[in-house]
Formats: C-alpha cells, structure tokens, sequence
C-alpha cells in the first residue's frame, strides 16, 4: 500500500537534494504512484523569481506549498526539493499535513558548487525529520536511507 503524501527535502544547495528528489520520484513512478516532483530551481524559472533576499525566498516556499498543497489534495505524492531556510514555514507547513509530510535535511561538508547561493541563516531542523549527510555516501545510499526511513513509518512498502 502506498500513502499520497509529500516528502520535503531541504538544505544548503549542491547538497544533493534535486539528485535525491529525482530519484524518489522515479522510484514511485515504476510502483505506478502518481507523484510530482517541485524544484526549486525550476520553480524559480516558472515563476520569474530569481529573488534571493528573504523575501524572494519566502515568497518561492510559500509557491512550493500552495503547489504542493493543491496536488497533494488532488491525490499526488509530492516531492519537494528546496533550500527553503526557514524552519518556522517549513514547521507551520508540517503541522497542516502532520503524518503525510517527511521533512528530510540534505547537508554534506565538501563543496559541490553553487555556494554563492549558500543561505547564511540557514535554519537547520530540530524534530520530525530525516537527517542525511551526503557527504560520505554515494546518491544511491542517500536515497536507500530515505526509502528505508519511509518504509519505517510505513509511508512506502517495497
């Protein structure tokens, strides 16, 4: 049995979360689940936002929610890959979905490029989450990291 629901993958960028994000929605692709995948790069591209104060990145969250709110009640699984700093937008949109959101920080300690678009004020998670350090693992780990993590909540079934 699979569960609509939204996995949000959240961290500094060039930390694998777009990689990530691709990968888990393929995977339910082949179990025939319908499932979207919202990035953040993209997003920005749709929408003409190439703001990256504070509030061009609220204002690209607050469109990665309300996207992922309509497809999520329209019967997808979302994944959402975004930087997405802010942990009281990212705490408020979990309260809405409570069980059917998993919140996954994506972080590693090598650089990978696009630091110029690092978030100084990043704010790391502090509960209900999955914490995942790329650094050391190849992407296929850090995805069966995750997919074990859902299938422990019982979120996914292999």
């Amino acid at each position: 049995m699979y569960f609509n629901n939204i996995v949000w993958l959240t961290g500094q960028p060039g930390s694998g979360k777009t990689v990530l994000g691709t990968m888990l929605k393929n995977y339910y692709e082949k179990k025939k689940q319908k499932v979207i995948m919202i990035d953040g790069d993209d997003l920005r591209e749709k929408t003409g936002n190439f703001d990256y104060t504070p509030d061009g990145r609220n204002k690209n969250i607050t469109n990665a929610q309300m996207i992922a709110r309509y497809l999520h009640k329209s019967g997808y699984t979302v994944i959402v890959s975004l930087v997405a700093p802010y942990r009281d937008l990212r705490e408020e949109f979990k309260k809405e979905f409570s069980s059917l959101i998993t919140e996954v920080y994506v972080h590693c300690e090598d650089e990978r490029g696009r630091e110029e678009y690092h978030v100084k004020n990043y704010e790391e998670p502090l509960n209900n989450f999955l914490d995942l350090d790329t650094t050391n693992d190849t992407p296929k780990q850090s995805f069966k990291k995750i997919i074990n993590y859902l299938k422990r909540y019982e979120i996914v079934e292999f």
